[in-house]
């Protein structure tokens, strides 16, 4: 392992990645469980992927918002830990992958000298917060939503209340009722409107892609500005309170409201609302300002090339005389040495940061017109000038057999095979620009394939003793706009090497039956599933197949479905001795609290340890603990044990940290009921342990 090193001025961020680098310490010396570690590190950006040793370190950028200089420090970084590859990702964060675990405490450090983050990017936590590219600049905004995007992210971060939850949440925050962001397929979605000249927004709960997509169902019509960051922790404390920990299956918000009750659940978030409203005030996102140099205009050598670049990829921003630049990245795969190039072009065109955008791309913000054609020279100087920006031939696609353990299919080869099909035989519907696709390698959906006008997603198929690498057709999916949507119709499965057969059939068959001026959604829904089925079913009949059939997309040997064993939720097994060490990891974390003067999240730490420690005698017992709420209510008829040792008649009196003003006396002596609390639990346990 090599020497660490940290010169990091923030000592909050240093103490977590010390924190990060002792723990690898003891995994290695055999002194923390896998399941402890596992936990600790997803929390922290690091991922395990399909090949064994190595790892994937997502790095968290909010709301996609991304500085030349910061670009450039992940590009160096992948250059040191890796191979010079990086990932976005359709929640606008970046990936590298093949990272040595040992390595990763320095790698976040190099990362926090241009204020990038890791933490929670993975694991059971607040991931990140995503939110409409256009933010700011958008002419049918009515008002900037980055401030309060960029307040979720700070008030979140670190915040015990999202930090270690049953499964993961998500928040998106769109600019305008296009809702570009998709809150209806978030945890909670966020949508500005104004009501009698007064900022607020529409929430969205509980929606959800994966095998079990989920509409979000509408929490509020208007919540003043205000209160937007108080309601947004009242929801992630039911959802850590009451979410299923045990079954990951059903460990997300939707599954919640699915087996409690939308209205059960609407008023246990108002119910903690009138408790927690917070004094949490909006911090604006600190600005790039580049002042940008003069240059002198160009001209470009292909008139034609350019203006289809500019009808697919350029969008005028409510400021007059700049516009921003949709750099089309396909599959969202960059190398570090065209992201230096890139870093470049956007510090010499753009007077901002740029983003990145939930379809894998880089929008450049903030280019005045008149350099447009000088940004489009530098463009194809890397090969980053391809139009179709948001066309059918922006294709996004996650990363499949390639890294990820749940991944079945490939998907890159696939999608790089349909876009040089589209570009060469369907540049008018490129052009048009109203039809996507999406594809992801299992159905998990980190492609995003349910939302999609034609999705796909990995599977297999068996016949006669063989199985073969397939797709599952979806066809369908729509964003009508606040708030509304439409998910893909699963239309057939079919080999994965005949996708380029189902894209033409379908297209030729759109252009050729479609109404004047129809969108391809609304045709499908005229001609209904049925309709595709029976236009695909020939494709799918592997009566007379070959034997190349039996090859993923770029694969040299027969297909063979390996699948591991995924880690997006960071699900742990509940061993006794591991619950009670976490119970009192806890319990210092409520001390380090105190010390910093943060009473509110000493209290819930606290709280939080005083359920694990309930849990680990639950656990003992045989008892069941999916949720906190269940295990506080379980664990009542065991407190008469240890009652003596407290003035609380009843366990839910003593974990009552409902309080509206917590002060430093409050906090302490709650922290100190909850050491008191571990304190007995392990004895009782010693005890039982002796009566055997």
């Amino acid at each position: 392992m090599q020497s660490f090193r940290t010169e990091l001025e923030n000592p909050v961020v240093e103490k977590d990645i010390i924190e990060l680098e002792k723990k690898i310490r003891l995994y290695k010396e055999g002194k923390v469980d896998d399941d402890s570690f596992r936990s600790l590190r997803l929390a922290r950006g690091v991922y395990g992927q399909r090949q064994q040793g190595v790892q994937m370190v997502r790095i968290k950028l909010p709301l996609g918002i991304i500085t030349p200089l910061q670009l450039k420090r992940i590009a160096e970084v992948s250059d040191t830990y890796t191979n010079g590859n990086l990932h976005l990702t359709t929640r606008q964060d970046i990936q590298i992958h093949y990272v040595s675990l040992d390595d990763t405490p320095q790698l976040w450090a190099e990362l926090e000298e241009d204020e990038i983050t890791l933490r929670e990017a993975c694991g059971n936590t607040v991931r990140n917060i995503t939110a409409s590219p256009y933010a700011g600049i958008d002419k049918d905004e009515p008002f900037d939503i980055t401030s309060y995007g960029w307040s979720l992210f700070q008030f979140f971060l670190r915040n015990p209340v999202g930090g270690e939850m049953g499964r993961k949440f998500k928040i998106s925050l769109s600019a305008s009722d296009k809702d570009l962001s998709r809150g209806y397929m978030h945890d909670l979605g966020v949508i500005p409107k104004v009501v009698d000249n007064q900022r607020g927004f529409k929430l969205l709960l509980g929606g959800g892609l994966g095998a079990q997509p989920h509409q979000a169902i509408v929490l509020k019509e208007f919540l003043p500005e205000s209160e937007l960051i108080a309601y947004a922790e009242a929801i992630v404390r039911v959802f850590d309170k009451y979410g299923e920990r045990n079954r990951r299956n059903k460990a997300r918000f939707k599954f919640l409201i699915q087996e409690e009750g939308a209205q059960t659940i609407i008023d246990k978030i108002e119910d903690e609302f009138s408790i927690v409203k917070n004094d949490f005030s909006l911090i604006d996102k600190p600005t790039y300002l580049n002042r940008i140099a003069n240059h002198s205009v160009e001209g470009v050598q292909d008139f034609v090339a350019f203006d289809k670049w500019k009808k697919t990829n350029v969008t005028l921003q409510k400021q007059k005389g700049f516009v921003a630049v949709t750099v089309k990245i396909r599959n969202g795969n960059i190398n570090s040495d065209e992201s230096r190039v890139l870093a470049d072009i956007i510090n010499d065109y753009s007077s901002d940061s740029a983003r990145i955008t939930i379809e894998q791309n880089i929008l450049i913000r903030f280019v005045p017109e008149a350099y447009l054609g000088n940004l489009y020279n530098r463009l194809i100087e890397i090969g980053f000038a391809d139009f179709g920006a948001n066309s059918i031939t922006d294709i996004t696609a996650c990363p499949g057999t390639d890294t990820c353990n749940l991944g079945i299919t490939g998907t890159y080869v696939a999608a790089s095979e349909i876009e040089q099909l589209l570009y060469s035989k369907y540049e008018e519907v490129v052009l048009r620009g109203d039809i996507n696709i999406k594809m992801s390698g299992c159905m998990n959906s980190c492609g995003q394939h349910s939302v999609s006008d034609i999705g796909f997603h990995g599977s297999t198929i068996k016949k006669n003793g063989s199985i073969y690498p397939a797709l599952q057709v979806l066809i369908g999916g729509a964003n009508y706009g606040n708030g509304e949507s439409r998910f893909g119709d699963k239309v057939i499965k079919v080999p994965s090497k005949r996708v380029l057969n189902v894209i033409e059939i379908v297209l030729d068959d759109y252009l050729a039956n479609s109404k004047a001026d129809e969108k391809f959604n609304s045709y499908y829904l005229r001609k209904e599933k049925i309709y595709f089925y029976d236009l695909l079913k020939e494709v799918a009949d592997l009566t007379n197949s070959i034997e190349s059939e039996l090859l993923d997309w770029g694969a040299k040997q027969n297909f063979k479905p390996e699948i591991g064993i995924g880690e997006c939720a960071g699900v742990k097994i509940d061993l006794v001795t591991t619950l009670l060490y976490e119970a009192y990891e806890k319990v210092e974390e409520g001390h380090y609290f105190l010390e910093e003067g943060k009473y509110r999240d000493a209290v819930y730490t606290a709280y939080s340890s005083l359920i694990q420690s309930a849990k680990s005698f639950l656990v003992k017992n045989g008892q069941k603990t999916n949720s906190k709420h269940q295990i506080a209510e379980s664990f009542e008829a065991y407190y008469p044990l240890i009652k003596a040792k407290f003035l609380a008649p009843t366990f839910n009196e003593l974990l009552n940290e409902k309080e509206t003003n917590i002060n430093q006396k409050f906090a302490r002596e709650f922290v100190q009921q909850a050491e008191q609390f571990h304190l007995a639990i392990d004895e009782l346990l010693k005890d039982i342990k002796d009566e055997k």
